[in-house]
């Protein structure tokens, strides 16, 4: 199975270690940068890239348990700038992406 996916502003994770699933939302602009990190379920990641129009893949994203947030823009923001919902769930996706650029650096030398 294939451990990332990638979409224009949305990349997905699979830990073959753990069985997790994890998904990044991103968008970054002049105004300023956005993050919504979510735990995500095998359904969902099956579904991610299949569709026509990438913002339905991050509307697919968004219905899932939210980890982390992240927002910093010029406009401000409603709450406070940085949000872990999850500990544990974000924690482990850290260490899932860290795994997979780790094992892409190994190969990438070879």
């Amino acid at each position: 199975m294939k451990t990332k996916k990638k979409g224009s502003n949305w990349t997905a994770y699979y830990d073959p270690e753990t069985g997790r699933y994890f998904a990044e939302i991103m968008y970054t602009s002049r105004e300023g940068r956005e993050q919504y990190d979510f735990e995500i379920t095998q359904e969902i990641y099956g579904r991610l890239g299949t569709f026509a129009d990438d913002t339905d893949n991050e509307r697919l994203i968004m219905t899932a348990k939210r980890t982390y947030s992240f927002e910093n823009t010029m406009y401000g923001t409603l709450g406070p700038e940085r949000t872990v919902w999850d500990e544990e769930a974000n924690e482990a996706m850290s260490a899932a992406v860290r795994k997979q650029e780790k094992q892409k650096n190994k190969k990438e030398k070879r």
